[in-house]
């Protein structure tokens, strides 16, 4: 049961708010941060009604399935570099669900963790600014867990852990071993507040690395060779004629094929 959750952690989660049915984590951890909620606030709950995704998609989120939960950082992060958690906490979530299931997941840059092309985790980080000028960031994380089958318009897309290992797992158990890797690889960000320190072990999960991937802008998409990330966190894309630097935002990275 995630209600019973207890994590041994040095600050991530020491403070929980489970909630049985929200409208989303994320929207619940920018409220308790008005609140005056501290730093590594848990927000979980057992399902979201208005789960939300990237560029504006709603995430499935069926209730006991997953862990939907966000993570609320009060912090000495600039508003810049809040971004680049998505990418430490995807690195975390591979590293959780490897050491748990025995799944080899990687990430398609710069929020989803596939395993065997499909995806498994969803994260979205937003940010909350106070009428005083004070930052938070929500890191809203979203495992497929013990889902036996999804909607017709997923089923391409979407796995669960269940699908691909066939284990019941503790979601319990997920939930503390995604944050205590979060808590080490934030610590090696927090030194220099980029990826620098991180860049290698992203990169060696990285799906999209080395293959042809279509970079999606509303602006102009264009194809090109994925050759992993800077110290930015930035998709390093070799064109016929360039190296260019891809922002996450508003711009999709897909495989020439499909998905990834």
């Amino acid at each position: 049961m995630v209600k019973d959750l207890s994590l041994h952690t040095n600050w991530a989660g020491k403070q929980i708010v489970f909630l049985e049915t929200v409208d989303s984590t994320n929207e619940e951890a920018k409220r308790q941060a008005n609140a005056g909620a501290p730093h590594g606030t848990l927000v979980v709950a057992e399902m979201q009604t208005a789960g939300k995704g990237r560029m504006g998609r709603t995430f499935d989120s069926q209730k006991q399935k997953g862990i939907w939960m966000s993570l609320l950082i009060k912090d000495d992060i600039e508003p810049s570099n809040a971004s680049m958690l998505t990418l430490v906490m995807g690195l975390a979530a591979v590293k959780a669900i490897e050491t748990v299931t025995k799944l080899t997941p990687q990430i398609k840059w710069p929020n989803d963790v596939i395993v065997n092309g499909k995806k498994l985790v969803g994260i979205l980080t937003e940010m909350s600014i106070k009428a005083d000028g004070s930052v938070s960031i929500i890191l809203g994380t979203g495992i497929n867990v013990s889902h036996e089958c999804f909607p017709k318009e997923l089923a391409s897309v979407a796995t669960s852990i269940f699908l691909e290992s066939g284990q019941r797992i503790g979601r319990a158990r997920l939930i503390e071993e995604v944050l205590q890797q979060f808590e080490s690889y934030y610590y090696i960000y927090k030194q220099t507040q980029d990826l620098s320190g991180l860049k290698d072990a992203y990169n060696d999960c990285l799906i999209n690395r080395g293959r042809q991937v279509q970079v999606q802008n509303p602006k102009g998409s264009y194809m090109g060779r994925a050759l992993g990330i800077n110290a930015e966190g930035e998709l390093l894309v070799e064109t016929e004629n360039e190296v260019r630097q891809v922002v996450s935002g508003e711009v999709s990275v897909r495989g020439v094929l499909g998905y990834v």
